[in-house]
């Protein structure tokens, strides 16, 4: 698996534009020249149409606005392909209003003329038994390095509240103590 401090390589995913119902103008090429300047936080679940990821993707859009403020992407997505999320956000009332990006990250392997493929296994979080991804969550600076990873199991959901805190002390480039806040003072370390 990919840590802090290693560089997101060549990518290509799908992205599901925020607010997007229709799959004839709903889809567009998310690479890693996207967002260019801008902070990544890539959020993995497992499945569409399933119970503990629509609480995770409700959770961290909510806090979309935030992250936005902080010059950073919100990308959720998983396995499944763009029409099954589309149909997902169709059919649970809570998604369809949702305002971050999600995507599809359906290729799993480098093509064989070398094209940039997707980005599960390149940040190695497919796991073969469950043939999804896993609960991770990835923030990504803007130099594309990694600078946070957490996995949980695949039973329990994440914190949005806590990732945005991470990101917003990663964001402070200085020593924060266990627990800071956003907005706390940072450590002074003379």
């Amino acid at each position: 698996m990919k840590t802090v401090g290693d560089k997101l390589e060549r990518f290509e995913i799908v992205g599901v534009k925020p607010g997007a119902l229709d799959p004839s103008d709903a889809f567009e090429k998310i690479t890693d020249l996207s967002f260019e300047g801008k902070w990544k936080v890539l959020v993995y679940y497992p499945k569409d149409f399933t119970f503990v990821c629509p609480t995770e993707i409700l959770a961290y859009d909510k806090l979309n606005k935030e992250f936005s403020d902080r010059n950073a992407v919100l990308l959720i997505g998983s396995t499944d392909n763009e029409f099954c999320k589309i149909a997902w956000k169709n059919a649970h009332e809570g998604l369809r209003n949702t305002t971050s990006w999600m995507f599809a990250d359906t290729k799993r392997s480098e093509g064989w003329d070398g094209e940039p493929r997707g980005l599960v296994n390149q940040l190695g979080v497919f796991s073969d038994g469950p043939g999804a991804a896993l609960r991770a969550t990835f923030i990504v600076d803007p130099t594309n390095t990694i600078q946070h990873v957490t996995v949980n199991s695949l039973a329990v959901g994440r914190n949005a509240d806590e990732t945005l805190r991470v990101l917003d002390a990663l964001q402070t480039g200085e020593l924060c103590q266990c627990g800071r806040q956003i907005g706390e003072a940072t450590l002074n370390a003379a």
